[in-house]
């Protein structure tokens, strides 16, 4: 199946693209069946678009146009990238999907496309990031200053994120330059992936597949968060974290014992009993 768009004109779609498209557009008319008043905005959003990449790049312009980049201009070159890479696509797909997966307050597809914005907030870093890798830094850097700017998120354009992401709530959420974050992470409102001063270089943290970071956690420097740990809310992290393992407090350091499970995917924020003040 092909399909004609404004994303490279005629385009192959996946097979799972086209499905969770049919399933968002089927969720928009029952959102305007439900409630009129939401009709010419999710008509504009989803409903006149073929295709998810098509609606993406269209929902993005709109949120990120501004006086020096016009709506037409940026989502002619959000389309640019949409077509000359599909990874984007496939991890937006993916960010889309932990996000109805794991949030308890998303009851479908379309909520996070329409108004989440710790999730178009992602999907703003993938196109800066796709410019930046092309020599682009100026419009890769305007990107991140505006997505900065309305969704008060701020990735580095360089940093280097895998997909099925969840940036829940996004507020006051900072990633550094040479940052690293794996598959299948969940981080909460005002986490600071950051460096630890002047230190040039790879100064940003590391972390790996199916971490959880709670809402105010800081974590600085060059080091590890290893796979499926668990950093607690208002934790200060500035050493490496082993693999499944919990750490609270400033500075952080573990509690409990050991869990085998993926905590970014649970979104168990639970602790185990303390005898560390934070």
């Amino acid at each position: 199946m092909t399909q004609l768009g404004l994303c490279g004109g005629e385009r192959a779609a996946t097979s799972e693209a086209r499905h969770l498209w049919n399933l968002v557009r089927e969720e928009a008319v029952a959102a305007i069946e439900h409630d009129r008043v939401m009709a010419d905005g999710i008509r504009d959003t989803v409903l006149q678009h073929d295709s998810f990449a098509d609606a993406l790049a269209h929902r993005l312009a709109r949120k990120l146009s501004d006086y020096a980049i016009r709506i037409d201009t940026l989502e002619g070159m959000l389309c640019e990238a949409l077509s000359s890479d599909p990874t984007i696509e496939a991890a937006a797909i993916a960010d889309l999907t932990a996000v109805r997966d794991r949030d308890p307050a998303c009851p479908d597809l379309l909520t996070p496309f329409l108004f989440f914005k710790g999730y178009q907030a992602l999907q703003a870093y993938r196109f800066g990031h796709w410019l930046w890798k092309r020599g682009r830094e100026h419009l890769a850097r305007h990107l991140q200053s505006r997505s900065s700017e309305v969704f008060t998120v701020d990735i580095h354009p360089a940093a280097r994120l895998g997909q099925g992401l969840l940036l829940d709530h996004g507020t006051a959420l900072v990633v550094g330059e040479t940052a690293v974050i794996d598959d299948d992470v969940s981080m909460l409102q005002g986490v600071t992936l950051g460096g630890t001063g002047k230190t040039c270089g790879d100064r940003h943290p590391k972390i790996r597949r199916g971490v959880l970071i709670g809402a105010g956690a800081t974590v600085l420097g060059g080091i590890t968060v290893g796979e499926g740990a668990k950093i607690g809310a208002g934790s200060i992290v500035l050493e490496n974290v082993a693999a499944y393992t919990t750490v609270v407090g400033n500075p952080a350091r573990p509690v409990g014992v050991r869990h085998t499970a993926m905590p970014a995917l649970t979104m168990d924020q639970t602790l185990p009993p303390l005898d560390y003040a934070i």
